[in-house]
């Protein structure tokens, strides 16, 4: 991953118990800060809300030298016993973030206060995937956290970060009373400030100090199917811009200056060795074509080449060099961006590193911040020798040509291809002339299929048996991919059973089998059978059974009035049903449901019925053509999946001749 300085996780987590303690004095000297907000009323919260910020501050203040000092100060209640899993305070720090000054404070209800103090505080590292990282946290937990139990803390951080930018992240996953900003430049020194899904707000200014502060902010409520929590929590950033010239080449107010920046500091690690040229001389060897050539160097970086980080310093930030990476054969993904760049260089290939996020929607066109990155991919100049079939993930760039993006990291993607949570995402393209913000290419539907045939037959007792071949591409494949091979052999038919037992009661999976499991480049297929007895019911003499046997295309049959953000799937897709099912001897249809066409800007969904003989005849098909739908076009989605949940209740009448 690239870090996020200091925002790569929150700078004040209330994460679950680790079930670790430390030693706490009673009687504590809680501040009167917080005590005066023990003090205070609450108004009337929600019964699912689980705690309350009572107070979120910060107050950085920025020396001469670009050093950010900053001084954390905070407060929450908790309010019903799933609140009283957050009983810690967490601290991110690294080798540039000096902490100190940790404190915290408990005022329960009943009894008196408790306090924890810095040496009481235990550390661990952020990431598991990382072989050695100096990015940590600290935290100090508080026990008997009661219902009514506030909690408070108090800590400084001082950053010598390459990054002369600060991002107050003021909107919470819960209310929030009180969100304070404080900001103190030297003499000479100024700033831009951004806001990002919240109207711009106006700070006060005494001497040289400017503060904002925002009052009952709301918390980020869960709605089914939303973006990314990061992409629609109210933000702002600050971009300062140093009084000194030595200094000047810290400010990064604009996605040319990021991009310059991170051009001159990846650009020296993707130089080629002798050890690398020949390993691409037998990577390639054989290879046809360059397409040919091109795809076995990336499925060694994604797949020969462990995922694995080692972030000390500007390390978070700056790839390994591509000879190292190659000789431990390990790296996190801007490693594996920059040796595939370096390997691809060897073929005459030209390629861009690329920054973003995993996650749509966080990146902000007018939001310049290396602060919003999380991720690093490549942008490869297609060759005119490439046919334009070969690849879909890819974007006609004016000065660049056709520009291929490739995730290195995902192993299970091949190249041609983005996986699904990229597509429609955006990124900043790195050029030795500065950094230029990209949209990714979303693929056709027809590129990410789901295609089930099925022949069923039904027994004059209202049993079922079924025969089943499931056909999957793009990113459905992908997903499905994943699923299976992180289980053993004997566990991948649970993943089948567990699929059945949604819509078939008491069935039985007689065999299954997969192809093309370890080839990505092919589509994946899945064949089982079973069988079920009582699938369909008897009423007044007559049978009844749903034609859908199996499958669900109804994602999200939204039921809140009152939603507040977009609607978002995983990728575009094309999923179609195709079954048939003969009928047991002596019964003839005697009504089948209406079929159902439903459509909009977004989403499209038909089925039909089709009656031949003793074989009924079920076939459907759902498209997904855009994968965000805007907050005002939400009813008509609403509409769309009610429909589609109909039709998939809807049953066929038999009787008896």
């Amino acid at each position: 991953m690239i870090r996020k300085a200091l925002s790569c996780i929150s700078r004040i987590s209330l994460i679950a118990s680790l079930g670790l303690a430390c030693c706490l004095s009673a009687h504590a000297g809680v501040p009167d800060w917080l005590r005066s907000l023990a003090a205070d009323p609450l108004p009337s919260y929600p019964s699912d809300t689980d705690y309350v910020v009572l107070l979120s501050e910060e107050n950085t203040q920025i020396n001469d030298k670009g050093e950010m000092k900053t001084v954390y100060r905070g407060a929450y209640k908790i309010l019903n016993t799933k609140g009283r899993e957050h009983d810690q305070v967490v601290v991110y720090f690294d080798s540039e973030t000096a902490v100190s000054g940790l404190h915290a404070w408990a005022i329960p209800p009943h009894g008196d206060p408790f306090e924890a103090k810095d040496k009481d505080a235990m550390e661990s590292s952020v990431s598991a995937s990382a072989l050695f990282s100096d990015q940590k946290l600290r935290f100090l937990q508080v026990p008997f956290t009661e219902p009514g139990t506030v909690v408070g803390y108090e800590y400084e951080q001082v950053r010598r970060s390459e990054v002369l930018q600060d991002v107050w992240d003021f909107q919470e996953r819960v209310p929030v009373r009180t969100a304070r900003y404080m900001l103190s430049l030297p003499k000479g020194w100024e700033f831009q400030e951004r806001w990002a899904n919240w109207p711009k707000v106006s700070g006060s200014v005494s001497d040289l100090r400017n503060t904002w502060e925002l009052h009952d902010v709301p918390a980020v409520k869960d709605e089914p199917s939303m973006p990314a929590w990061k992409a629609v929590a109210g933000r702002m950033s600050i971009n300062v811009m140093p009084g000194r010239i030595e200094l000047k080449a810290k400010q990064r107010s604009s996605w040319a200056d990021v991009g310059t920046w991170y051009w001159d500091l990846s650009s020296p690690k993707a130089a080629t060795s002798p050890e690398l040229e020949a390993k691409v001389k037998e990577l390639t060897a054989g290879a046809a074509d360059t397409w040919a050539k091109m795809k076995a160097i990336a499925a060694f970086a994604q797949r020969t080449v462990r995922y694995v980080a080692i972030e000390i310093g500007i390390g978070g930030y700056q790839p390994h060099s591509a000879s190292d990476i190659l000789a431990n054969t390990y790296g996190d993904c801007k490693d594996k961006a920059i040796l595939a760049r370096t390997m691809l260089q060897q073929i005459g290939v030209e390629s861009y590193m690329v920054l973003t996020h995993s996650s749509r929607g966080v990146v902000a066109p007018d939001f310049p911040t290396m602060l919003s990155f999380n991720h690093a991919i490549l942008a490869i100049r297609l060759p005119d020798s490439v046919p334009r079939d070969k690849a879909l993930a890819v974007l006609d760039h004016p000065k660049l040509g056709r520009l291929l993006i490739f995730d290195p990291t995902s192993s299970l993607t091949p190249l041609g291809s983005l996986p699904g949570y990229l597509q429609g995402g955006r990124g900043l393209l790195v050029l030795s002339t500065g950094g230029e913000l990209i949209d990714f290419p979303a693929e056709l539907p027809s590129a990410n299929i789901i295609q089930r045939n099925a022949k069923f037959s039904l027994t004059d007792q209202g049993a079922i048996r079924g025969v089943i071949d499931e056909v999957r591409t793009g990113d459905n494949a992908n997903r499905k991919r994943f699923e299976l091979l992180a289980l053993p052999v004997p566990q991948r038919r649970r993943v089948i059973e567990n699929f059945l037992a949604g819509f078939v009661p008491g069935f039985t999976l007689n065999e299954y089998s997969i192809d093309n499991l370890d080839n990505y480049d092919q589509q994946l297929v899945l064949h089982y059978n079973f069988e079920a007895p009582s699938y369909a019911k008897t009423m007044g003499g007559m049978w009844l059974f749903r034609p859908r046997v199996v499958g669900a295309k109804a994602e999200l049959e939204v039921t809140s009035k009152d939603r507040s953000y977009p609607f978002e799937l995983d990728s575009t897709s094309l999923q179609t049903d195709s079954f048939d099912i003969t009928l047991p001897a002596g019964f003839v249809v005697d009504e089948t449901p209406t079929p159902t066409e439903a459509h909009n800007d977004y989403l499209r969904y038909s089925s039909d019925f089709k009656v031949e003989g003793s074989v009924l005849h079920y076939q459907r098909q759902y498209e997904v053509d855009k994968v965000m739908v805007p907050v005002d076009r939400i009813p008509e989605v609403q509409k769309f999946y009610r429909s589609v949940a109909a039709d998939e209740r809807a049953s066929v009448v038999l009787k008896k001749q």
